[in-house]
C-alpha cells in the first residue's frame, strides 16, 4: 500500500502573557462582527492559556489577601487595609473579565481583565495608595495619633470616643462609609456591564457596529453612564477604607477629569449613532458624577 508523508511542522506556542495581535485593546478588530448574547457559543481562541493563568493568579491573590486581611484585623493591626485593597483590586479585575465572558463573550480576551490596558498612571496611582497607607500606620503613626487627639478634643460630643483607643467611633463611621462606597461602585459597574451585554465595550467605539442598540432601561434608566459612576465611587471608596487623605484627593481629581473628558467625547459619538433618541435620553438621566451632568 502506498503512503504519503508530509513534513513535520512543530506546533506554534504563544507566550501566555502576551496579547494576540488580532485584537485591538482586547476587542475584535472587525467593527462589523456579529454581536454576542449571553447564549452565544464561546469560540476557542489562542488566548485561553493567558486567560487561565491570569484568572488563577487573581484568584490566588484574592484568597491570600482575604486571609491576611482577617488575620491582621483580628490581631488589631491597622495594616489589614493593605491586603484588603489588594483583594478589592483582584476581585474588580476578575469581574471585568468574568462579566464580559458571560454577556459579551466574543470580546472576552485577556485585555478584558484590564490589568495592563489602563496605562502606567493607573499602576502608579495604586502604588502610591499602598505607600501612603503603609506610611500612615507605621512611620507617621505617632504623629497621626497626636493630631487626631487634638482634633477629637474639639469635635462635637458624638464623635468623641469613650474607648481606650482615641477616635474609634469616627473610624467606624469612616470605614463604614468607605465600604459602602466601594460596594455600591462595584455592584453598579458589574450590573451595568451585564445589562448592556454586547453593547458594552471597554473602549470608545468610533463607528456604530451592527447590532449596537441604545440601552435605556434597568440601571440605565437611572444613570446615563453607570459603569463610570461605579468605577469613580469604587476608586474613592478604596481610599476612604485605606485612610488615605492625599490619595483620596488625588483619585478624586484625576478620575473626575478623566470621566468628564471621556463622557464628553463619547456622547458626541452617541449622538451621531442614535440622533434625537440619545438627546432625549440624555435630558432624562444624569451621570451620577459630581458636577458632570
Amino acid at each position: 500500500m502506498a503512503s504519503t508523508a508530509t513534513a513535520y511542522s512543530p506546533p506554534i506556542r504563544r507566550d501566555p502573557f502576551s496579547i494576540s495581535t488580532d485584537h485591538a485593546n482586547g476587542h475584535v478588530s472587525d467593527p462589523n462582527s456579529t454581536p454576542s448574547t449571553p447564549h452565544t457559543p464561546y469560540s476557542p481562541h489562542s488566548d485561553f492559556a493567558a486567560i487561565s493563568i491570569r484568572a488563577f493568579l487573581l484568584g490566588l491573590t484574592l484568597g491570600l489577601s482575604i486571609f491576611l486581611t482577617l488575620f491582621l484585623a483580628f490581631n488589631g493591626n491597622p495594616l489589614w487595609r493593605l491586603p484588603f485593597f489588594l483583594s478589592a483590586l483582584s476581585l474588580f479585575h476578575f469581574l471585568e473579565y468574568q462579566v464580559t465572558a458571560l454577556y459579551n463573550p466574543t470580546v472576552a480576551t485577556i485585555s478584558a481583565f484590564l490589568l495592563s490596558q489602563n496605562g502606567r498612571a493607573y499602576n502608579i496611582a495604586h502604588s502610591l495608595a499602598f505607600l501612603e497607607c503603609f506610611a500612615r500606620y507605621t512611620i507617621f503613626s505617632p504623629l497621626h495619633l497626636k493630631l487626631e487627639e487634638r482634633l477629637l478634643s474639639s469635635a462635637p460630643e458624638p464623635f468623641r470616643s469613650t474607648e481606650t483607643k482615641p477616635g474609634l467611633p469616627f473610624h467606624q463611621i469612616w470605614l463604614t462609609l468607605g465600604f459602602a462606597m466601594l460596594l455600591l461602585g462595584q455592584i453598579t459597574r458589574t450590573t451595568a456591564m451585564a445589562k448592556a451585554g454586547s453593547n458594552f465595550n471597554h473602549t470608545v467605539q468610533m463607528k456604530k457596529r451592527h447590532g449596537h442598540v441604545l440601552v435605556t432601561d434597568g440601571i440605565y434608566a437611572w444613570l446615563r453612564h453607570p459603569s463610570y459612576f461605579g468605577f469613580f465611587w469604587w476608586g474613592l471608596g478604596t481610599q476612604v477604607v485605606l485612610g488615605n487623605a492625599v490619595c483620596l484627593l488625588g483619585y478624586a481629581i484625576v478620575l473626575w477629569r478623566f470621566f468628564r473628558h471621556r463622557i464628553r467625547e463619547e456622547e458626541i459619538l452617541l449622538v451621531k449613532f442614535f440622533g434625537e433618541d440619545y438627546v432625549e435620553y440624555r435630558k432624562k438621566t444624569g451621570s451620577g458624577l459630581p458636577l458632570i451632568r
